[in-house]
């Protein structure tokens, strides 16, 4: 039987995982399925076929420690998914900028180099608008992202300098469709769409994932989604076994908030077919990546 391993990490139970519903259909193809957490010493990446990232949510506390790790699994004779190359293009989010230049639409942002208090006021009057989000170009799971009211500002100061010093940063408008409507997210298998959902943050909050109150919903994505997420698909500079592409309105139009390649939650518990469409597709990838 061939051997894959699901990369995961430690305390996972502080979180909402849905790995697990992959090991059946998974099985049922001939593969035996092993979920290793990357902070794991020692492991033996060779007695594995393939090493899928999927659950390794704290990575940002430690990103050259997880570079390394999946450094050691490419230099393995396991295939790493998504590769190494996608890894390294996918983890800081400056990605976006060339994903603009090629022709996504994305929100309006602001990238520095560092956190400076003083320069906070010329952010909303760039944006024209009361209030924005500051995050690291570096995050997961919505870790150090706040949404910054002007009115606020000054109460603000001392929780944003002692959480985004020596930080890259990217500012952008605070969107209101993110409470108004949510935020869509078009899942691709191999390039082939499987499924959409929506988030929607919990009362007077922002964050549209579980472990922050968010709820979430199948929906059938409309034509205007899946011509968006397909232009942001296109943008991705290799094949990847699996992205997903989260839209929010704004101005009228789906935008691009992110492209996620690493370690998105894919959301199986929401698709009774998904999970399947997955070990289907990392079996064909398997049998011959070259398609």
């Amino acid at each position: 039987m061939r051997k894959c391993a699901i990369l995961t990490m430690d305390f996972i139970e502080d979180f909402v995982v849905y790995d697990k519903l992959l090991d059946e259909p998974l099985n049922d193809l001939g593969w035996y399925v092993e979920h290793i957490s990357w902070h794991k010493k020692n492991s033996n990446w060779n007695q594995f076929d393939a090493v899928i990232i999927r659950s390794t949510w704290d990575y940002q506390d430690d990103v050259d420690a997880f570079m390394q790790v999946l450094q050691e699994i490419e230099n393995s004779s396991a295939t790493l998914l998504n590769s190494l190359s996608i890894a390294k293009w996918n983890i800081n989010k400056n990605y976006l900028r060339e994903v603009e230049n090629k022709g996504a639409k994305t929100i309006p942002t602001i990238w520095l180099e560092g956190f400076n208090f003083d320069s906070m006021k010329s952010y909303f009057e760039y944006f024209k608008t009361e209030q924005i989000i500051i995050k690291p170009t570096i995050s997961a799971n919505s870790d150090n992202t706040f949404w910054v009211k002007k009115e606020s500002l000054n109460q603000d100061k001392e929780r944003l300098e002692s959480s985004l010093k020596n930080r890259q940063l990217m500012v952008q408008p605070f969107v209101p469709a993110i409470i108004e409507q949510g935020e869509y997210s078009l899942f691709y298998f191999a390039n082939q769409y499987s499924h959409c959902i929506l988030k929607t943050p919990k009362s007077g909050d922002f964050r549209v994932q579980e472990e922050h109150g968010g709820q979430l919903q199948s929906i059938t994505a409309c034509n205007e989604l899946l011509t968006a997420a397909q232009k942001a698909l296109q943008t991705i500079p290799e094949k990847v076994l699996y992205a997903r592409i989260d839209l929010v309105k704004y101005l009228g139009e789906y935008q691009l908030m992110e492209i996620e390649l690493i370690e998105p939650s894919l959301y199986f518990n929401l698709d009774d077919k998904a999970a399947s469409r997955f070990a289907q597709a990392f079996n064909q990838w398997m049998e011959n990546p070259t398609i």
